[in-house]
């Protein structure tokens, strides 16, 4: 895979956590004490992280390196979630596992 298509692919999953948990680039770039010019050109693919700028990244969107690399949840996010799901009334749970079901 080059180069630029994994920037681009690390961009979505950045702009997208980043509006499933309602924050603007301008409130990301603040938390991260960075520009809004470079979360721009990180949701873009324009541009790389640097190391210390990626772990702000997960500490402020919630994420780990692993997803924001690769689209993989770490197994301590998996776990946390399994037991979200494993917390909810039947018929709610019911429901998560047909929609996964629905994507196999």
């Amino acid at each position: 895979m080059g180069d630029e298509k994994i920037l681009r692919e690390i961009g979505i999953r950045i702009a997208t956590r980043r509006k499933e948990i309602g924050m603007t680039q301008e409130t990301l770039a603040e938390k991260m004490d960075v520009s809004v010019q470079m979360i721009s050109n990180l949701e873009n693919g324009k541009k790389g992280i640097r190391p210390e700028n990626m772990l702000k990244l997960c500490n402020v969107l919630s994420v780990s390196a692993d997803f924001i690399l690769r689209g993989k949840g770490s197994s301590e996010e998996l776990s946390d979630m399994a037991k979200r799901i494993s917390n909810l009334p039947p018929e709610k749970r019911k429901l998560i596992e047909d929609l996964v079901r629905s994507w196999e």
